[in-house]
């Protein structure tokens, strides 16, 4: 099974997960005012699935553009948004596609502000993933990733949603050093939830998140946002990167 292949076919349980994230309008918000201060210009979402996140740059009338490798999440962003002045375009965008550079010259030099959110972990190359969301930025631009932290929480979660593998701050800071990105900013997201997920993903062995912890999660997050800030965004579920083009 090639590389591509996987990465388009993630999404039982990843659409099942989308779903029940849409539900989590707190957590959400809190993500989006977490890489909202890097998300400038004009914006490029890598990986936008139903919207959960982009919902929230669009109703801030920022300028953006939505992006997926599969038509049945373009086609619903596009009926979810055609009315919205703010949404540029939504598009078909692999970052791992082998004919990257012919299918998606057009876009190269045109972004001022790139985020991936839960996405790298998916790509077999995540620095080539990163070489080809470069290409996308115009200089001076900025790419924000996010993706789950500490490979010792891999689990049955990681396994369902076919994630390679799990990161640090060192880790992800490296894999933008080495496409000659200058870091910006990092730190780690969500503490609490790294005890959620090592008790359901590898104590009890679920494989997908249990909708009433996730409503109980969400109604909690006022509390978990200053548990993060207590401890400096030192430790987290998450770790979040931010690279410049220079």
């Amino acid at each position: 099974m090639n590389n591509s292949f996987k990465y388009k076919n993630i999404d039982l349980e990843g659409m099942e997960t989308l779903h029940l994230m849409a539900e989590a309008d707190r957590f959400n918000h809190w993500i989006y005012h977490t890489i909202k201060p890097f998300c400038s210009g004009k914006i490029l979402e890598i990986g936008s699935g139903i919207g959960n996140i982009s919902n929230y740059f669009i109703d801030n009338n920022q300028d953006i553009t939505l992006s997926d490798i599969r038509q049945n999440y373009v086609n619903l962003l596009q009926n979810k948004h055609q009315e919205k002045a703010s949404l540029r375009d939504v598009i078909i965008l692999d970052i791992i596609d082998p004919n990257f550079d012919t299918k998606f010259a057009k876009y190269f030099g045109s972004f001022d502000s790139v985020y991936a959110l839960n996405i790298v972990e998916h790509v077999k190359d995540d620095k080539q993933a990163i070489a080809n969301i470069k290409k996308l930025l115009k200089p001076n631009g900025t790419v924000v990733v996010l993706v789950p932290a500490y490979q010792k929480l891999y689990n049955l979660f990681d396994k369902e949603l076919e994630h390679y593998r799990r990161y640090n701050m060192k880790t992800l800071d490296q894999l933008l050093i080495d496409n000659k990105l200058i870091v910006i900013h990092h730190q780690y997201f969500n503490f609490i939830g790294v005890f959620g997920w090592w008790f359901n993903g590898s104590l009890l062995k679920k494989k997908t998140i249990p909708s009433a912890q996730m409503r109980l999660y969400n109604a909690l997050v006022p509390i978990i946002k200053l548990i993060d800030k207590m401890i400096i965004n030192k430790m987290g579920l998450s770790v979040v990167s931010v690279g410049e083009n220079n």
